[in-house]
């Protein structure tokens, strides 16, 4: 009975595997060239932040979809301001 225990372990693992890429990806993102871009977003958490919590919250394809939809609303013609997914 262990192997079953292992095995849905290590099923979780590798469905969970893209979520966890996309994480670190955006947190090299934010380490690295975020501060050569400059700090330029208009909401709260940052545009790089809400992608991690809501990739975190509804999983890697709905919530890069909805990171991707907040990036296209962070321009100079929105007034930003407090957004959480």
């Amino acid at each position: 009975m262990q192997w079953r225990s292992a095995l849905q372990h290590t099923g979780r693992f590798v469905w969970h595997i893209p979520r966890n890429l996309a994480i670190l990806l955006v947190r090299i993102y934010q380490h690295t060239l975020h501060y050569v871009i400059g700090l330029q977003c208009r909401f709260h958490p940052t545009c790089s932040q809400y992608y991690i919590l809501a990739v975190r919250k509804y999983g890697f394809v709905y919530g890069s979809l909805k990171g991707a939809w907040r990036i296209l609303r962070c321009n100079p013609f929105c007034k930003g301001g407090e957004d959480y997914p």
